[in-house]
């Protein structure tokens, strides 16, 4: 089995999920292990990104992933929305990197394609994949909907590019 981390970066919501995904030739569905949400909604930005940072580094070494999920950037309209994310998204990537975690980035638009058949849905309907999905008794909070989108993107074609890449040799 490999467990994958998917994280959704925000300033004051930092999503993560992780499933299990089985090795092998066959890809199969993957397996809830679980979610959740780093708040970081007090303070000021410095103190927001050390909660990100701690918050990530400690599932890091509470649920051993195989590998990390992460949205790439993407384009705000609200360039300060766009920076604070960005910012969010660094305290993730170092805690990532600092616990050698390999990671690797999808876009939302991949994400949603993958999950909801759809590169537009909205967040309603990435939750309600992800519940039906990972047969899930509710659906997800938002941000932890998104992430466990992530990992459940990387088990899909995660998988397929490394056979590519295995079979090119």
């Amino acid at each position: 089995m490999s467990r994958i981390l998917g994280i959704d970066p925000g300033s004051r919501k930092t999503g993560y999920g992780l499933i299990e995904s089985a090795t092998g030739p066959a890809v199969g569905s993957p397996g809830f292990v679980a979610c959740g949400v780093v708040k970081a909604t007090e303070g000021e930005m410095p103190e927001r990104l050390r909660v990100i940072f701690e918050g990530v580094t400690e599932i890091l070494e509470s649920y051993r992933p195989d590998v990390v999920t992460i949205e790439s950037v993407f384009v705000n309209r609200n360039v300060s929305s766009a920076l604070k994310l960005g910012q969010a998204r660094g305290a993730v990537i170092v805690a990532v990197a600092r616990a050698g975690v390999p990671m690797v980035e999808y876009s939302p638009r991949q994400i949603k394609q993958t999950v909801a058949g759809n590169g537009n849905a909205d967040k309603g309907q990435v939750q309600e994949m992800i519940q039906r999905l990972l047969d899930l008794d509710a659906c997800p909070s938002e941000d932890a909907a998104d992430a466990l989108a992530g990992a459940i993107t990387h088990h899909y074609i995660g998988r397929t590019l490394s056979r590519l890449r295995d079979a090119n040799g």
